[in-house]
């Protein structure tokens, strides 16, 4: 949510999170919040999920992602 992040995207980044999280029905048990700046600016937009930073994310590293962690089988 810091600007750095903002500004590199993390709009878009956070509104595909959430659609992920609704479209998987896991709204219930996941925890979505935002975090002001990591000091990682240079490498953003950042996610972090639990202790694991994810630098540059798009839509398609969220996934993957997303998808290992919750151990969900893709097409």
């Amino acid at each position: 949510m810091g600007s750095s992040c903002f500004s590199r995207g993390n709009k878009k980044t956070v509104a595909f999170i959430q659609k992920y999280l609704k479209d998987k029905q896991l709204n219930d048990n996941v925890t979505l919040k935002g975090a002001h700046c990591m000091d990682q600016c240079d490498k953003g937009p950042l996610v972090k999920i639990d202790e694991e930073l994810i630098f540059h994310a798009n839509e398609q590293i969220l996934e993957a992602y997303l998808d290992k962690k919750f151990n969900i089988k893709t097409k």
